[in-house]
Order: C-alpha cells, then sequence, then structure tokens
C-alpha cells in the first residue's frame, strides 16, 4: 500500500477541499500518512492570496523533498490554476493540476511514480463550473462544509476569480444532506465556508437565509458558524434569524478591507462604510454579546496616509471584536497594478502594525467584558500542559483542566482568570455530575 501526505496552505475552504482529495485516495488503497513522515506521494494545496503564499509552495516542495527524493510530488489548487508553468519549473515537482483538474487527480495520472518532465493539466478557469462537495475537521469537535465555490466579484487586489471561476453552489438539500452526514460523524459544529458563501443559491433560484433556515432545522446539529460573509449579503433577515436561533453563533466575520469610502470604491467593493455600519450595529443591538472579526488590507495603491487615517478612525469606532490585517502584495493580472500611488513596503508594514496593535487592544476589551460571565462551551481533543481548550458560542478562547468525557461536548463554563489571551474557566460541580 503505498503511502499519501498532503499539505493545505490558505483558507478554510482549502482544508475541506484537502479532506475531499483524502477520501478519494483512501478510495484508492492510498494509506494516508503525516507530511512530517516519509511518503509515496505528497499532494500540496495551494493558495494565491500573497506573495507568501507562493514561496510558502516551494518550502512545502523543498520539505517533501527532503523526506523522501524520490517521492511523486502533485501541486494543484490557485497557485497551480494561476501560474503553472512557474511551478512546474521548481525542483521536483512531477504534476501541477489547476482548479477544474485537481478532483481528476485519478483519472489523470495512472501511475505516481517520479518524471522526467512535469506534467501539467490546467483548463481555463472559465470551464471550472462544476462544484465539487466537501468537508473536513480539524479534530473530532467542529467540520468545514463548503457550500460555495468561485466569485463574481471583480475586486482590485483579488485573484480568486481568475483562480476558481465563477461563482456557483449547489443545490440546498444537497448542503443539508451533507451536513446530516456531519452530524452522523459526531461533529457538534459546522463552520459554513465557500470562497463568497454569502452568494450562495445563485442560479438556483435560492438563498443564504434559506440555507441557514434549513441547517438550523438539523436535529443533532449543536452549533453553526460562517467562517466569513460579504456584509452587503449579511441582509438584516440573516442577522435577525442568528439572534433568534440557539444555534447559529453569534459570530460573524465580515470583510471590510478598508474604513474610507474612497478606498472601498478604489477597491471596487460592493458597499460603503456607512452600510458596514448598519450590519455591525444591528448585530450589537440584537446580540450584544456576539463576537465580530473583520479583514482589513493596508498599504493598497492609492491609500494615502489621510485615507489610512480615516480606516483607522472608522474601525477605532466600530464594537467590533478582532482584526484580520493583511499587508497589501501586488499580484498578476489584477486591477490594483494600475492604480497610483503605490505604497511603499515599510508604510504598508507600519500600517499593518497600528492596525494589530488596535486589534489586540479590542480582543482583549471583548474578552474583559465577559468576565465572569458563563457561556456554553465546546471542548477539543488536544491537550497541552494538562490543559483542554475550547470556544465559547462567541468564539472566546476558554482553558480547562483535561478531563476527557469533556471532549466534543457543550457545557457551560464560568469565565474566570485571564492569561495570554485565554480565559481559564470553572465548570460547576451539576453540570460536571450530568456529564
Amino acid at each position: 500500500m503505498k503511502r499519501v501526505a498532503f499539505y493545505t496552505l490558505g483558507c478554510k475552504l482549502n482544508f475541506s477541499e484537502t479532506s475531499t482529495l483524502k477520501r478519494s485516495f483512501t478510495e484508492h488503497e492510498f494509506e494516508i500518512t503525516s507530511f512530517e513522515n516519509e511518503a509515496d506521494v505528497y499532494v500540496i494545496n495551494t493558495c494565491s492570496v500573497t506573495q507568501d503564499a507562493n514561496k510558502d509552495c516551494r518550502k512545502v516542495v523543498r520539505r517533501a523533498q527532503k523526506s523522501n527524493p524520490n517521492a511523486f510530488i502533485a501541486v494543484v489548487g490557485c497557485y497551480a490554476q494561476l501560474e503553472p508553468e512557474e511551478i512546474a519549473q521548481i525542483e521536483g515537482v512531477d504534476l501541477v493540476l489547476g482548479a477544474k483538474e485537481k478532483f481528476e487527480i485519478f483519472d489523470l495520472v495512472p501511475s505516481f511514480e517520479k518524471v522526467n518532465k512535469t506534467i501539467i493539466h490546467r483548463s481555463d478557469v472559465n470551464e471550472a463550473v462544476d462544484f465539487h462537495h466537501a468537508f473536513s475537521s480539524n479534530d473530532r469537535t467542529r467540520a468545514f462544509l463548503k457550500v460555495q465555490d468561485g466569485c463574481d466579484y471583480k475586486c482590485s487586489f483579488c485573484t480568486i476569480p481568475l483562480a476558481r471561476g465563477k461563482s456557483r453552489s449547489p443545490l440546498l438539500s444537497e448542503v443539508v444532506e451533507n451536513a446530516r452526514r456531519v452530524v452522523d460523524h459526531g461533529y457538534q459544529e459546522v463552520v459554513v465556508t465557500g470562497v463568497n458563501a454569502g452568494d450562495f443559491g445563485k442560479g438556483n433560484d435560492e438563498t443564504f437565509l434559506e440555507l441557514m433556515s434549513a441547517l438550523n432545522e438539523i436535529e443533532g446539529l449543536n452549533r453553526i458558524r460562517v467562517s466569513s460573509i460579504e456584509p452587503n449579503l449579511l441582509n438584516e433577515d440573516i442577522i435577525r434569524l442568528a439572534a433568534s436561533s440557539t444555534k447559529i453563533q453569534p459570530h460573524f466575520h465580515m470583510p471590510l478591507q478598508s474604513g474610507s469610502d474612497e478606498m472601498l470604491k478604489t477597491m471596487r467593493r460592493r458597499y460603503r462604510s456607512d452600510l458596514y455600519h448598519e450590519r455591525v450595529s444591528l448585530i450589537k443591538e440584537l446580540m450584544p454579546h456576539a463576537c465580530i472579526g473583520v479583514d482589513v488590507i493596508t498599504g493598497h495603491p492609492g491609500e494615502t496616509d489621510e485615507l489610512f487615517q480615516e480606516s483607522f478612525d472608522f474601525i477605532q469606532s466600530l464594537p467590533v471584536s478582532y482584526l484580520h490585517v493583511f499587508t497589501y502584495s501586488e499580484r498578476p493580472n489584477t486591477h490594483a497594478l494600475e492604480i497610483q500611488p503605490s505604497i511603499e513596503i515599510p508604510v504598508r508594514k507600519k500600517r499593518t502594525h497600528l492596525l494589530r496593535r488596535l486589534s489586540a487592544k479590542k480582543r482583549f476589551e471583548f474578552d474583559q467584558h465577559h468576565i465572569e460571565s458563563i457561556r456554553p462551551t465546546l471542548f477539543e481533543e488536544e491537550e497541552k500542559d494538562g490543559l483542554m481548550f475550547g470556544w465559547t458560542d462567541n468564539y472566546i478562547r476558554v482553558a480547562h483542566p483535561y478531563m476527557d468525557h469533556l471532549v466534543n461536548t457543550i457545557v457551560p463554563v464560568q469565565l474566570k482568570n485571564y492569561r495570554d489571551d485565554v480565559y481559564h474557566g470553572t465548570i460547576g460541580i451539576e453540570q460536571l455530575v450530568s456529564l
């Protein structure tokens, strides 16, 4: 039996698709092993969002070669779709598969033996019209459920439409059936994910609201979380559904990218700051305890000092909980390359540092606001220094002395001592006895 190892770069969607590839290899009688081990085949699922993701691909290829110089190395995913010839020049790579072809690997590769010249299978991204179901997990408590792929937006900085093609999604009934399978596997939580998940149902006369309503009705599915959703797609009805639900978690991650309306226009975003403010305000009105995460890009071409300060001040004024801050990096074939002025890299990094400091401050304030409160917490199986960890419904990290019977259970935890960005919680005797 040949051994295969996988490495995933990028988003949760990539992780869910890697899991689909793993299942395919298992069906073909491969043994799955850790990427740190010697394997006969290495599959690297790539990202293309930043230049670092491309550099990381090269590093991972070298790690695979070090483990086994004779192994067959396949590189798939977004970077493979965008730059197949560039990847083919990396020493040791035997196979490059684009967006459509990565799910056809066993049809395209008769044997996984080293080759003299890299094989490339990569069609035009517009041919990637099929939807491939996927779900994955990082432990046995939550699963990432793919509900959508591709994107029809044309944001100035983004290569995703070039790498994944047009927006598409399966029928609602198919997603519900996959979610039921996840429940049957014992998972407590489903994280809904996609390139542009809120665009679910486009072309099928179905909506993301209908999807969330249907998932909310699945028996045995105790938690539903959305990985990320555009503010223009997170409408009032979805927010009100979440507020009324005991399953949809009070945790929203909404990309903002800039708090400056001028920059939002330059970035070709589909909303302005007033709409974003409205969404945040409604969430906090209906769910004061809700956690709200924000994506922000610093140093995009055209972002003057004044526009950055406008963005910083807007974000500072919002009752959000944390930021994911990305330093702009030039991506081939994107509109941003045509925009002036270009921002010097040290300035970009300085702005990233300022926003990350703001994020730490907001995260601390949000967490501190909940001290002594009791929040339902789903515990994971990882153990470190005698502790186990979990997440509250509103995305606060909790630690507790390890108890095997708490793994994959949701219990009320009182948030007590706050150290190193983690609450050390206590569970009442009555709750422990009942477990």
